[in-house]
């Protein structure tokens, strides 16, 4: 008996080792399809998983209706398609998908694309109630469902699909919206829509929206729904475009306001002007502490309403002085930027502030001084009487004036510069599509610079100013005393102020 018992025994162990060899065949194979690759795959590629064609959801009503779930007896069903927001997502985006149907915006044979949808929620909505020539993209592939690419990087073809959808702001949260508006424009037929859910709902934001896509598309309806998820998008403002042509993007606004100079500020900017801070209207005894503390009551554009379907994020300092004057202890500090990156500008022409300039990442030097035209011109070098500060903060400058009014280069307290006409700087810099904020020091010269850039039309461009008005202002140092520097008012000031508002430009008073 002691021989059969042997050879059990081995028989036995051989089973045991076959066993734990497969057992650990499949686990290889389940790591190496779960993590190398990152994506889902079918039962011919030897997963646990089936993929989503697998799984049957059934949608009844245009609206939320009832969802079943069934997998096939042969595989099993992945555990986020069995999850409470998988079929949320499902019902509610088969209930938007059938609306677009009912509204002509989408048929069941249109060629359909999905951009940034990471699991194909929105793709897998679209195939159940018949659209089935869809497919989505995302930055990683999900197979078979969703294919590697970007909105701002199309992996397609020109003219290639009838409808493109775009969900969970998308467009908002690219940080390229332009190339991702262009992209979106390119891969469309014409006549074809495209549907977008963002969360934005203000006038700004939507006027922005639409100043995105007027190269190529019109839009043709647009609502406010309800979000299947309260944690992402609790409120969604639902809007269809229709591409009605299309033009390469660099003709822009900037070619058409070169070519006509005049322009008329859009109305949804001057709503911001009704929400801003009053002016002070009555000059002020002791300028240096009210117009220092009215900073705090100031009422910055990008905190009253969104700003994300902008191209570009631009601020232009003009009279910068010191990289600390204003860039570095303001701007980068308390201007509230939504997490946009902006560009930042720094125009001065006093070569003392040039040097720290150099090491400052994200910000360009404009070494000149912002004047109406390109010419040599000459300032001078004089300090209010009593500025104790005078090696802190670098050297006064008074009023920029021409070599000609000068009767040549100067000469004493005068130093030469150059000049450059910063209206059409501007015009050839940024565009209507950017978000543009300017705080202009230019010692008294604003009044030369502001009517240069209604003149131009340049104006227009600008989102939001802060300005420095120079005036005969009472002095620190010697009380019942003027400065002698300027020659203009505070009511001149207040006029100039006025005049932007009314024009519907953001303007705050600065210090």
């Amino acid at each position: 008996m002691e021989p059969a018992v042997g050879k059990h025994s081995f028989l036995r162990n051989v089973l045991v080792r076959l066993l734990l060899f497969g057992v650990f065949i499949v686990i290889i194979r389940f790591a190496y399809v779960i993590t190398i690759t990152g994506e889902s795959c079918n039962v011919g590629d030897f997963c646990f998983f089936s993929s989503p064609e697998a799984i049957n959801v059934a949608v009844t009503g245009s609206s939320a209706g009832a969802l079943a779930v069934r997998s096939s007896a042969e595989v099993t069903t992945p555990e986020h398609h069995a999850s409470k927001d998988w079929i949320n997502g499902v019902r509610f985006y088969s209930s938007v998908f059938q609306d677009f149907i009912a509204g002509g915006y989408l048929s069941p044979a249109a060629k359909s694309l999905c951009v940034d949808t990471p699991i194909g929620m929105e793709v897998f909505a679209l195939k159940e109630i018949g659209v089935v020539d869809a497919v989505g993209i995302s930055k990683k592939a999900l197979k078979p469902l969703v294919k590697s690419g970007e909105g701002h990087q199309i992996p397609f073809g020109n003219n290639t699909f009838d409808f493109v959808f775009s969900g969970n702001g998308g467009l908002e949260r690219s940080v390229k919206p332009s190339e991702f508006v262009s992209e979106i424009a390119r891969t469309l037929k014409p006549e074809g829509f495209a549907a977008f859910h963002v969360k934005a709902r203000d006038s700004y934001s939507f006027n922005s929206f639409v100043d995105l896509f007027k190269f190529c598309c019109k839009v043709v309806k647009f609502n406010d729904i309800q979000g299947f998820d309260d944690s992402l998008m609790p409120e969604i403002r639902e809007i269809i475009v229709k591409k009605i042509g299309y033009r390469n993007i660099d003709s822009d606004s900037v070619t058409d306001l070169n070519r006509d100079k005049k322009c008329s500020v859009a109305g949804y900017k001057r709503e911001s002007v009704k929400n801003a801070e009053p002016l002070i209207e009555e000059e002020p005894l002791k300028p240096w502490i009210t117009l220092k503390k009215n900073v705090k009551n100031i009422k910055y554009l990008s905190s009253m309403v969104d700003i994300s379907f902008k191209n570009r994020y631009v601020y232009v300092d003009v009279g910068a002085r010191s990289y600390g004057s204003s860039i570095g202890s303001w701007f980068k500090k308390q201007y509230p930027k939504q997490n946009k990156t902006f560009d930042v500008y720094a125009i001065e022409a006093d070569k003392t502030f040039h040097q720290e300039y150099v090491m400052k990442k994200g910000v360009t030097l404009l070494p000149y001084a912002a004047w109406v035209r390109n010419e040599s011109l000459v300032f001078e070098i004089n300090n209010d009487p009593g500025d104790k500060n005078k090696e802190k903060i670098g050297r006064g400058m008074g009023r920029i004036r021409s070599l000609e009014s000068q009767g040549g280069d100067g000469g004493g307290g005068v130093e030469k510069i150059q000049g450059f006409d910063f209206a059409d700087w501007l015009k050839n810099t940024v565009t209507m599509n950017d978000f543009v904020v300017m705080k202009m020091d230019v010692e008294g010269t604003e009044f030369d610079l502001i009517p240069r850039l209604f003149e131009t039309g340049a104006i227009c461009l600008v989102d939001e100013i802060f300005l420095e008005c120079h005036y005969n202002r009472w002095q620190r140092c010697c009380p019942g005393e003027r400065s002698p520097k300027y020659e203009k008012t505070y009511d001149q000031c207040l006029q100039l102020f006025n005049s932007l508002r009314q024009s519907g430009v953001l303007v705050h008073q600065w210090f």
